[in-house]
């Protein structure tokens, strides 16, 4: 079974509560039950982990890489569009990444529009919800 880390960033644990409007009504465990149904069903086992501080994600990062993580699906929240300290992270870890956005970046605030941490991803999936996440398995499994 191939192991996947789930990380997510700020605000993340707010989900359900921070702007429905945007996010939905769902939370962060109904997002983790939704992900563990759908890496079953495609034979991966899944951790997760969430920060609202950077330094603690590179440290997961660094700590999940050296034990035996093979890819990562990452939604840093405000992180992924100014942090290059989390996009070394990923790159130095030589893992597959995708990046996931449950609102469509493009159709944000201007400053949402660039993405500092997708480089490091092999793609990046935005505005799709939380489907958008299992999409991210899918993809990783076709690797």
């Amino acid at each position: 079974m191939k192991k996947i880390a789930i990380l997510h960033g700020p605000n993340l644990d707010r989900l359900g509560r921070r702007q429905p409007a945007i996010y939905g009504t769902a939370t962060l465990k109904d997002l983790e039950k939704m992900i563990r149904a759908e890496a079953k069903k495609i034979g991966f086992t899944v951790t997760f982990f969430q920060s609202a501080h950077e330094g603690a994600l590179v440290d997961k990062i660094h700590a999940l890489t050296d034990r035996g993580t093979e890819a990562f699906v990452v939604n840093f929240g405000a992180y992924s569009h100014t942090s290059i300290a989390l996009r070394d992270a990923l790159a130095a870890s030589g893992l597959p990444a995708v990046e996931v956005h449950i609102s469509d970046i493009k159709k944000r605030e201007k400053f949402r529009h660039h993405s500092m941490t997708a480089g490091a991803c092999i793609g990046m999936i935005s505005g799709q919800g939380f489907p958008g996440y299992l999409a991210a398995l899918r993809l990783l499994a076709k690797l």
